[in-house]
């Protein structure tokens, strides 16, 4: 066992880092919200004929809402986790309060949870029921 003591925070660096991989997913994120937007609106503005063309159309316009509607929340996400780097509390688990592994920020940059805390999570919502 080692002397020195649990990291609690990431270093100013470490958190630059992480802030430049957020930017660049907010950046994919918005040209992807913005491409389903405008397929939503180019869809609205050809006529169809064809009953089952309009079924079709119709499906695949609430498809891409509801992707668009997703891809927003995932920014918001992400402009929530470059908060947290401001205020130098990113990568904490809000469960345990332990510092989330780098692996898991870089796949997941918006996450909350350590894998420990999200189980911990998960097994509270489970006695509630």
């Amino acid at each position: 066992m080692s002397d020195t003591p649990e990291k609690t925070r990431y270093s100013d660096e470490e958190l630059q880092e992480f802030k430049k991989l957020i930017l660049e997913k907010i950046e994919t994120a918005k040209q992807n919200y913005e491409l389903l937007k405008s397929r939503i609106m180019t869809d609205e503005s050809q006529p169809t004929f064809k009953v089952l063309e309009e079924g079709a159309s119709t499906l695949e316009k609430e498809e891409a809402s509801q992707r668009a509607q997703r891809q927003m929340e995932f920014i918001k996400k992400l402009q929530g986790a470059l908060v947290r780097i401001e205020n130098k509390t990113y990568g904490i688990c809000r469960v345990t309060g332990k510092l989330i592994p780098k692996e898991r920020l870089m796949a997941v940059p918006h996450t909350t949870l350590s894998v420990e805390g999200k189980e911990i999570e998960q097994q509270q919502k489970l006695r509630r029921r």
